[in-house]
């Protein structure tokens, strides 16, 4: 970090199972405190530390989440949501030592240059290749990976110190995005949308299946949690201060899908 006026910290570890070895808690917090002692030693200006909208509270969940609601709080809560509620706290106590620290939530990012691929990138996939006989009910809010890096970017410019900016982008159903899949893609979307109890009823075995093949499971206890939570989000102080403009989510899966055929994922 020496000679540089600007750190983005985004290395983290994004999970929905259980913390069971410590290493989301040791990435998600402890790193950002590394960040931040390195960042004062250093004498970096400002930090942009990327947060999620898992810090946020669920509830009330009949109101729009903006940057006013109040951290999640609970030990009930999934390990990733508190470890990202701790890890704002770490980067805001840089405030304290001069650094200007400035945070962003995104939602749930999607979208092309997905190399691993993600979670999202996965079920894209999935859906194309009809390995998906059901979707959940429930949505989320979808923001592009390449407008979440324009407001990052926009945050280490005139962004405020110690204020927090969500970068969000459209919410869609789970049904909704198979069907925008479907547009895009000509395969069918899958017919039927489980409800989220009988969903929850199927974890043991799905939990099971993924341990059997190696990979994830399709969904865990906290991703059928996700998407009942932070229905409505809004990105009117990103767009007002940052000049934050998402673009349509339509777009987003066309060139993601595009960049899977382009670099041979199936």
């Amino acid at each position: 970090f020496r000679g540089a006026e600007i750190v983005f910290h985004l290395a983290a570890v994004i999970t929905l199972t259980r913390d069971r070895d410590g290493r989301v808690w040791r990435t998600n917090v402890e790193g950002t405190r590394n960040v931040v002692d390195a960042c004062v030693a250093c004498s970096v200006r400002r930090l942009v530390h990327f947060s999620s909208i898992h810090a946020f509270s669920a509830h009330p969940s009949s109101e729009t989440v903006t940057e006013g609601r109040a951290l999640a709080d609970g030990h009930d809560l999934p390990d990733y949501d508190r470890s990202k509620v701790a890890g704002e706290l770490e980067a805001l106590k840089g405030t304290g030592h001069g650094l200007e620290v400035v945070i962003v939530n995104p939602t749930a990012v999607v979208g092309p240059n997905d190399c691993k691929p993600s979670a999202m990138g996965r079920v894209l996939l999935d859906l194309k290749a009809r390995r998906l006989p059901a979707m959940v009910r429930g949505g989320f809010n979808w923001v592009d990976a390449r407008d979440v890096g324009a407001g990052a970017e926009a945050a280490g410019r005139v962004g405020r110190s110690g204020e927090r900016y969500l970068l969000a982008g459209h919410h869609e159903s789970l049904m909704d995005l198979a069907r925008i899949a479907c547009e895009i893609t000509g395969v069918p979307p899958p017919r039927f949308a489980t409800p989220i109890w009988m969903a929850k009823l199927t974890l043991p075995f799905a939990a099971l299946a993924g341990a059997i093949s190696g990979k994830p499971a399709n969904f865990t206890s906290a991703s059928l949690r996700a998407v009942t939570q932070h229905q409505r989000v809004s990105h009117d102080k990103a767009t007002r201060e940052l000049g934050y403009a998402p673009r349509p989510l339509a777009e987003t899966i066309a060139d993601t899908y595009r960049w899977f055929d382009e670099h041979g994922y199936s």
